[in-house]
């Protein structure tokens, strides 16, 4: 009987553990589906009221944060970076999925939605906070963005050099409130209506086939 009864307490703790090794292992299974569908990208291009408008209506990103990069100043606010003595530089991070859209078309629209050749400017906004650049988040991303350029500048696509500084990623410092979601909920302020808008419809019309469902 004694024998009989560890061997099928064995058997019962075999199975609970068999049984947890299973759901442990679909718990890990759905949390690399989780990492795999979730991606960050960050890009500075002039103005961050431009540069998300144009990524809010991508399919794909599931989200767009206009933000502070690549300076020495702790928390910054935006009067701060627009001083240009930060170092900061006005950027979007980008959430994206990658199953729905690569990192490769993210910088396609991104270098086809500025000039990325004036250095420290774009069209009226003047100042290092206005730099072109693409901070990258792993080799893979850097890799991408060297070729990319390199490919831009053999083919001469612009009328001069590119100037886009390819960078790695620092502290992310999301800006203030009322510069989040900013072109949609100030579409009708003078900046938006002559330099957002503008840049959003030629993007629709170029991008119409990457457009989210909603923008179509």
């Amino acid at each position: 009987m004694k024998i009989q009864s560890i061997i099928l307490i064995g058997a019962a703790i075999g199975a609970m553990t068999l049984s947890g090794y299973q759901i442990n292992k679909k718990d890990k299974l759905m949390n690399q589906e989780t990492v795999q569908d979730k991606a960050v990208a960050t890009f500075g291009a002039g103005c961050f009221w431009c540069v998300e408008a144009v990524f809010q209506r991508l399919n794909g990103v599931t989200k767009v944060e206009s933000g502070y990069m690549g300076g020495t100043t702790k928390n910054p606010s935006y009067k701060e970076v627009c001083t240009g003595l930060t170092g900061h530089v006005e950027v979007c991070q980008i959430t994206y999925n990658p199953q729905k859209i690569s990192y490769e078309e993210l910088l396609e629209v991104f270098w086809k939605t500025h000039d990325p050749t004036t250095l420290n400017r774009q069209g009226n906004d003047v100042g290092t906070q206005y730099r072109s650049v693409v901070f990258y988040h792993d080799n893979n991303q850097k890799a991408l963005a060297e070729k990319y350029k390199a490919e831009l500048n053999s083919a001469g696509i612009f009328n001069a050099p590119i100037v886009t500084a390819i960078e790695p990623s620092q502290t992310f410092y999301k800006a203030e409130d009322y510069h989040q979601d900013y072109f949609n909920l100030n579409g009708t302020q003078p900046y938006c209506q002559m330099v957002v808008r503008p840049k959003v419809e030629k993007f629709e019309k170029v991008f119409k086939d990457k457009l989210a469902k909603k923008n179509q």
